[in-house]
């Protein structure tokens, strides 16, 4: 249905109504905006004109300021000028006045220099004058005395080197004397405390082992037929059975004491036991084998507990109680050992040294005798090995090799173990020494002392312990037989193996003869 006239005419005036409102809302907006837009652009123009002003005046206070601090500066740049000039005006007038002193320093040498010319000409003058009178008085001198210039100056040459050589004798004698005193005294006072606090029983051990028999019977079954039983028992053991006229005793031999224990101690199972064949042997062998490894063992822990020497390695202890089968000129290697490391300790205690080092070293120094049968070297050297080989100390390693001398002892403890070792091989019944190695030692003795110039006869008494030497009283004189004692006690100790010291006793004698008639 078409809407009504008034209606429609009423929207057409809303509208016309709105858009008029609006149209006329812009131009009031619009005259606003360009109102403020003229007022902005005046106080910009404001503020430009001030800003304009403000640096203007800034420019000329900077310009000012600037004017000042140049001034300033100049000021001080024409201070400092002038007081450079005045500090040079200064140095030149002392420059000159150095050089005014120097210049007549100089013309003071020169006139110096021209005197001291005139009295070096003036002393060579003298000088002449006085090798002149000198000829004159040494050709006098050679008139009077006999001698030429060449032959008095050896003459006194060697009247000094006489009494030079006195005087060093005489003194040498006082300070070996009295180093002797002080040294034996106290080096005796040590030991015998050891030796007091360290007594031991010897008995001399034997090379060979003999295993009694209860009747002359028991030889024929120990050889068995044919003789199989005997060389079963030398081939298991590689000891030699000796069966000879001795009543009720069989010998056995062999360079290695460890094999002889372990035949004797199998011989003797098989003679309580009766079976002797060759079966039966070789197990008694192997029992006895067997039983002297324990043993062996024992006596290792027997030694380490016995010296309080701990930590060693298991088969350092084996090989400690091996020695136990050992001899050395008849001495027991383990008891010898096992004494020395007690004496090195005492020592050591004595001396404020290391005590377990020492007796360490002490049960340790003789290890390669243990085995010296069957590795080649000495003992000193086979003993250095084991102890590298077990990872012992340095200071034990040295000791074992410096103990007989191979090697400079460095240390305290290698001294003392050399000094114990010497105390318990020089202890009465210790040790036995074989005849033909003791007549060498004493014509050794005897060569060394005659090998020096003016003896006429040399003497080795005390069972080489002691030299007398006799010299010819027209060589050698009183003084100079200090020196040849002294010579000589040194070329023993650096030549010769010995137990305990050698007394070197030198003697002059002149004898004058007459008969009367």
């Amino acid at each position: 249905m078409p809407l009504p006239i008034t209606i429609l005419i009423s929207v057409v005036v809303f509208v016309l109504g709105i858009v008029i409102g609006i149209f006329t809302g812009f131009i009031y907006r619009k005259n606003i905006a360009e109102k403020e837009i003229g007022s902005a652009e005046e106080e910009a123009k404001l503020i430009l004109n001030d800003a304009i002003k403000s640096a203007e005046s800034k420019k000329r206070e900077a310009v000012v300021e600037a004017r000042e601090e140049i001034y300033k500066n100049r000021s001080e740049f024409d201070r400092e000028v002038k007081e450079r000039r005045n500090d040079l005006q200064k140095q030149e007038r002392r420059l000159q006045q150095k050089e005014e002193s120097l210049d007549r320093k100089y013309e003071t040498i020169d006139k110096k220099e021209e005197k001291l010319n005139q009295k070096l000409k003036e002393s060579e003058e003298h000088l002449e004058e006085i090798q002149t009178v000198k000829q004159s008085q040494m050709e006098m001198l050679e008139k009077i005395s006999g001698f030429t210039a060449e032959e008095a100056k050896a003459y006194l040459l060697a009247q000094v080197e006489e009494e030079a050589r006195h005087d060093a004798a005489v003194k040498l004698k006082e300070i070996d004397q009295q180093l002797k005193e002080e040294s034996d005294s106290r080096a005796r006072e040590a030991i015998a405390t050891a030796i007091q606090r360290c007594a031991a029983d010897h008995a001399s051990e034997v090379t060979v082992s003999v295993v009694p028999l209860p009747n002359d019977e028991m030889k024929g079954r120990i050889i068995g037929r044919e003789g199989r039983n005997i060389r079963a028992l030398e081939t298991l053991t590689g000891v030699d059975l000796i069966i000879d006229d001795t009543p009720e005793a069989i010998t056995l031999s062999s360079f290695d004491p460890v094999r002889r224990e372990v035949a004797r101690i199998a011989l003797e199972k098989l003679i309580s036991d009766g079976r002797i064949h060759p079966a039966r042997i070789e197990e008694m062998v192997d029992k006895a084998r067997a039983e002297v490894e324990a043993t062996i063992k024992q006596e290792g822990e027997r030694a380490m507990f016995e010296t309080g020497v701990h930590g060693l390695h298991p088969d350092i202890i084996k090989i400690l109680g091996r020695m136990r089968y050992r001899t050395s000129y008849g001495q027991n290697v383990l008891n010898h050992s096992i004494e020395v490391s007690h004496i090195a300790g005492l020592l050591a205690a004595e001396l404020g040294a290391d005590v377990t080092l020492a007796k360490r070293a002490g049960l340790l120094h003789d290890l390669g005798k243990a085995i010296d049968h069957e590795v080649e070297g000495s003992h000193v050297a086979i003993g250095v090995d084991l102890a590298k080989k077990y990872k012992e100390s340095p200071e034990v390693i040295h000791a074992i090799e410096a103990h007989h001398g191979d090697v400079e002892a460095k240390t305290v403890v290698a001294c003392l173990v050399q000094a114990a070792d010497a105390i318990s091989a020089a202890r009465p019944g210790a040790r036995r020494e074989n005849l033909e190695a003791y007549i060498k030692r004493l014509e050794k003795l005897e060569e060394l002392a005659e090998s020096f110039e003016g003896v006429e006869k040399s003497f080795a008494i005390q069972a080489g312990r002691e030299i007398r030497i006799i010299v010819k009283p027209e060589i050698v004189k009183d003084d100079q037989m200090i020196l040849l004692a002294h010579d000589l006690a040194k070329k023993i100790e650096e030549e010769m193996s010995y137990p305990g010291q050698v007394k070197v006793h030198v003697v002059r004698e002149t004898r004058a003869i007459e008969y009367a008639k």
